[in-house]
């Protein structure tokens, strides 16, 4: 029974109205670590609480009250509506850790239509969401099927294009936006970062002369460090424009363009073929897990015989949920159409492309310790980032990286890098009895 409903069979009821501060402790099912208060008056959880949350206005209720979960709370934080004292917007993470320790519970029917005759009518319309919130699903779906060739153009342009100049504040000189491998408790995140780009050209034991086709570049990191480091040939596409015009012109600036080149196209573009090594760091999960078999056979057939792909992608702690959460804070604010599996299904139909899986490896807790260093730099840079992208894709950008940790930390969400080999027609991998990573 939807709210409007029970509170037209229950007008006629003497209860006074519950302000805000009741309805939450009514719908939390123990005591808030944190202090919440609201522009009723209300208020409710210690006083001394080293977290407050404060509702500015009505609009925020109506937000909170019209999409109940992460989605509500991120359009009235991203709109001002709601106010938050005890943390940096730039890293909200102890706000999300205190959130997550609060249990939310279903009233029964007289205590839900009693909270919809105490918020009224006009709270139980949604408010107009913020402009930085991506079409809802069935508006993306007039512009193309999900994961068509426009319609994964305009989700990747939604994140990536952004800026260039707020990405160089948020992620650091190596511009990388995938998870780092920190090699000591105590390294920096951008040795952490060459170390993982080290990781990936070792394990795909790249040599001089080879070939190289990294899928989802970003801004050509990979590229470049296999060029300078391994003397091989590397060609990178990436689907921002943004991220292209900046990778080439970061190769022209390094003199790197006889050898690499960062490309503005589709992956399903690429008419070169017979390299030696693919790497696709954080593509999959922009990819659509129905399109998985198709995705591996296309990188199949890209790769020579002993030919070696490194897939590294952010995955599900199991292969058992639904891959796509439709209408939460990801969908709408950060990854329009994304999609994640566990590692079982991209191990399972890499291998019916015909690729030979050779070593998998989880570094969900250097995913951790990533998303903790870009909020870092966003605290750090958080005027220069809010002149830039503005107040409130500063604030998202926050909220979805302390997010990310604290996901990475709980084991919500893992990282996967799975190494596979394409061989020859008699079985041969062209792998050493052993790793030589």
């Amino acid at each position: 029974m939807t709210l409007p409903s029970l509170l037209s069979r229950t007008a006629g009821e003497p209860q006074e109205p519950l302000r805000l501060a009741e309805i939450f402790d009514l719908l939390a099912s123990e005591p808030s670590p944190l202090r919440f208060t609201a522009y009723d008056g209300s208020a409710t959880g210690p006083v001394d609480a080293a977290i407050g949350v404060h509702l500015t206005n009505p609009r925020a209720a109506a937000y909170l009250a019209t999409a109940p979960g992460s989605l509500g709370m991120a359009r009235a934080y991203v709109m001002g509506d709601i106010r938050v004292t005890g943390v940096h917007p730039g890293n909200p993470y102890d706000l999300l850790a205190a959130l997550d320790q609060i249990h939310w519970r279903r009233p029964e029917p007289r205590t839900l239509a009693r909270i919809a005759r105490s918020l009224g009518l006009r709270r139980l319309i949604p408010p107009p969401p913020p402009p930085q919130e991506a079409l809802p699903d069935w508006r993306r779906a007039l512009e193309g099927l999900r994961h068509s060739r426009g319609r994964d153009a305009d989700a990747i342009q939604h994140h990536y294009d952004v800026s260039n100049t707020f990405y160089e504040m948020l992620l650091g000189p190596s511009m990388t936006y995938t998870c780092a491998c920190y090699p000591t408790s105590e390294s920096t995140l951008e040795e952490a970062q060459a170390h993982k780009y080290d990781l990936v050209a070792r394990k795909l034991d790249l040599k001089p002369g080879m070939r190289l086709l990294d899928v989802g570049c970003g801004w050509g990191g990979m590229v470049r460090h296999a060029v300078k480091n391994y003397g091989v040939t590397a060609i990178g596409v990436t689907l921002s424009a943004e991220q292209a015009s900046w990778g080439e012109q970061e190769i022209k600036r390094q003199k790197l363009d006889g050898s690499a080149q960062v490309r503005y196209s589709d992956y399903r573009d690429v008419r070169e073929g017979d390299f030696d090594a693919i790497s696709s760091i954080g593509l999959t999960e922009h990819i659509g897990v129905a399109n998985y078999p198709t995705y591996f056979e296309f990188l199949r057939s890209k790769l020579r015989p002993g030919g070696r792909l490194l897939n590294h992608s952010i995955t599900r702690p199991n292969n058992l949920h639904p891959p796509r959460v439709r209408g939460g804070f990801i969908d709408r604010y950060v990854f329009p159409d994304g999609e994640l599996t566990g590692v079982g299904r991209i191990i399972s139909d890499l291998q019916n492309a015909g690729l030979e899986p050779r070593h998998e490896e989880n570094l969900r807790e250097h995913y951790a310790r990533t998303c903790a260093a870009w909020c870092d730099n966003l605290v750090e840079n958080w005027d220069e980032c809010v002149a830039e992208a503005g107040d409130a894709t500063a604030k998202v950008w926050g909220m979805y990286l302390a997010g990310s940790r604290l996901g990475f930390e709980r084991r919500q969400i893992e990282l996967h890098q799975v190494l596979a080999v394409r061989p020859d027609a008699e079985g041969h991998s062209s792998f050493p009895l052993r790793p030589t990573w």
